[in-house]
């Protein structure tokens, strides 16, 4: 629903999982066998995907000022199941967490996606839209960092439009 450009570097991940939901038309990549491979998961994970996206989305709200959607399960015991190492690079010395085996896991992938978002101090930036019929995944790029929606020509304009006409 996003005009946005991609949350930068692996933010991209998440935002793209959470994403894969439209909560207004209900339509869910997950079901298609397409959306599953843009994400590297088999059928047999996807129920685990749609806890990990819901539980992203409720994080992602909460970073934009607003309650969890629904009840879920908290990201942080998700992601405590994580494999994850630290990875050191020889030619900078660089430091960054990434997923304990090769062809890694959702949630691996999102764990380490996640931990280094957060040394970039960029994990507070990615938001999920407030209004309740999208909750769409978007990286706030606004000098502030108090983007409300994730686009201003739709779910913007629809909320200042009801608010309006409440008046």
């Amino acid at each position: 629903m996003s005009e946005r450009s991609a949350a930068p570097g692996d933010l991209a991940l998440v935002e793209s999982l959470v994403n894969t939901l439209d909560v207004e038309s209900g339509a869910d990549a997950l079901d298609t066998a397409e959306g599953r491979e843009r994400l590297g998961i088999a059928e047999d994970e996807a129920a685990h995907a749609r806890e990990l996206r819901e539980s992203l989305r409720a994080a992602l709200l909460a970073h934009a000022g607003h309650p969890p959607h629904r009840a879920v399960t908290p990201l942080g015991d998700l992601l405590a199941a994580a494999p994850l190492l630290v990875t050191v690079d020889a030619q900078d010395g660089s430091a960054r967490l990434a997923p304990a085996e090769a062809g890694s896991s959702l949630l691996a992938r999102t764990a380490a996606a996640v931990a280094q978002a957060l040394v970039e101090g960029t994990w507070t930036r990615l938001k999920a839209c407030e209004a309740v019929t999208c909750h769409w995944a978007y990286y706030d790029r606004s000098p502030a960092g108090r983007g409300r929606w994730c686009s201003m020509q739709v779910c913007g304009a629809r909320a200042k439009m009801r608010r309006y006409r409440s008046k």
